[in-house]
Order: C-alpha cells, then structure tokens, then sequence
C-alpha cells in the first residue's frame, strides 16, 4: 500500500462509500505479508514514499515471482526487481500473471512490472557514464530513477579520457537537478562534473579497470578523495542505490 492508497482509503471511509469494518480488513494484513522466505513489507511506500524493491541476486525464480504476486495482490502498480539474471528472469517471466508481465532489461539485469510512471520531480536527473563498460551501473541508475517518476537524460562514455565528449554536453550538466556520475578506473569523472555544475553529484565507482583497480577500489577512494564540493558516494557497482538518492532529491519540496 503507498500513501496516495491509504489517504482514498480514510477519505472513502470518511465519505461513507467503504464501511470502516471493511477498511479495517485492508489495513489489518497492511504491515507485512508473511510468505515463509519472505516477509514482504506492504507499509514501504507508506513510510518512505515508495514500495518495497526486491534484490533478485540469491533468490530463486519461484521466490521472485511468489513477492511480485504478493505485492500486487496488495495493490502496487509496478515492482522493480534488480540483479536478476537472465535465466531466471525467464522463468519469472512464466511465472508472472498475464496482466503483470516482466519487462527484462538485460544489459543492467532489473525486471520490471507495471508501466514506467509520468516523471515529476523538479528538474532532470542525468546519468552520465565514463565509458561503454560501465553501461551496466549507469543503466541501473537510469532505469531505478525512471521507475520512481523522474525524467532522466543519459550521456554516456563520456569519460575524462576525451572531456571534449563531456563539455558538449554542458547544458544538460548545469540545468540537471541532480547527476549521477559513474565511472571505473581512477574515477575521475565525479570530480570533472561536480566542477561543472551546483547540482549535487552522487558517485558510483565501478569495478571496471585494470588490476591495480582493485575491482573499483581505486575509483571508490578517488571519489571519497573527490577535491570538488557536492559529491557523494555509493558503493562499487551500485547503480540502483545512485538512482534512488537522486530520485530522492529531485522529488524534495521547496
């Protein structure tokens, strides 16, 4: 249940159309559904604006499908599901009722269920990407920040190692409301924007790079070492969590 829910649900009751027995039996199975390996938390969008997201990496086809059908028994019009692989996305897929297919994007691995909402928020997230290989992350972010109602413009392989590809593209960089910069090797890419614009600058070091990369390591303390103002830090590789901040932050009231 996500809070627009619950507000036509007192406003029925108040009105009279729901009687307050029958609102009282939709609220009492609410808090958590419990499905054994599982428990889905129904109050989510209640408490933070928006429902429960399921990290696929780990869990069965079976399991997958048993929380999408869940969650939509409860009323959510779109689930995102992050870090599936594609078998068992295909096996989801099966799984899923005929009015709630799985759309898979394979490149960043997210499924998702329901259609994509009409952006809000108060400006333009960017996504930008240093080069071709860390698509994945970036493509995580963009379609995370798509999801939760934003309107996202992609700039990618626009890495330090040619900025002129960056500086085209300055317009979009100082009307954004929030970036998101992703990049692997020595990260550098953070730093560059966040010297381009006031907007905030969220960074995602990948695990793209040589050996002495660390697996992102050595992008991840460059970032942390960032001399620019206005960066901050996700966790190697986590496109998903770079999205939901800067959707954070483009939906803050004024």
């Amino acid at each position: 249940m996500e809070l627009n829910e619950l507000e036509a649900l007192v406003n029925a009751v108040a009105e009279g159309s729901v009687a307050p027995e029958a609102a009282l039996r939709r609220l009492r199975s609410a808090p958590f559904t419990d499905l054994g390996y599982a428990k889905v938390d129904n109050h989510r969008g209640i408490r933070q604006g928006v429902a429960e997201v399921i990290y696929g990496e780990g869990k069965t086809a079976e399991q997958i499908v048993g929380i999408c059908r869940s969650m939509l028994a409860e009323g959510e019009q779109r689930i995102l599901v992050t870090r599936l692989a594609k078998g068992v996305a295909k096996r989801v897929a099966k799984g899923m009722p005929p009015d709630a297919p799985l759309a898979y994007h394979g490149l960043c691995r997210v499924g998702i269920v329901g259609d994509l909402p009409e952006p809000g928020g108060s400006g333009t997230v960017v996504v930008a990407a240093a080069g071709t290989s860390d698509l994945p992350v970036a493509e995580e972010a963009a379609l995370t920040a798509e999801v939760l109602g934003n309107r996202v413009v992609r700039l990618y392989d626009v890495g330090v190692a040619g900025i002129h590809r960056l500086l085209a593209h300055t317009d979009d960089i100082m009307e954004a409301r929030v970036i998101v910069a992703v990049a692997g090797m020595e990260g550098a890419l953070p730093s560059v924007v966040a010297g381009l614009t006031s907007a905030p600058v969220i960074a995602v070091p990948t695990s793209v790079g040589y050996g002495a990369s660390f697996n992102g390591m050595a992008a991840l303390l460059a970032m942390l070492n960032s001399c620019a103002s206005g960066v901050s830090v996700v966790n190697i590789d986590n496109g998903f969590g770079a999205g939901y901040q800067a959707s954070l932050i483009n939906h803050v009231k004024n």
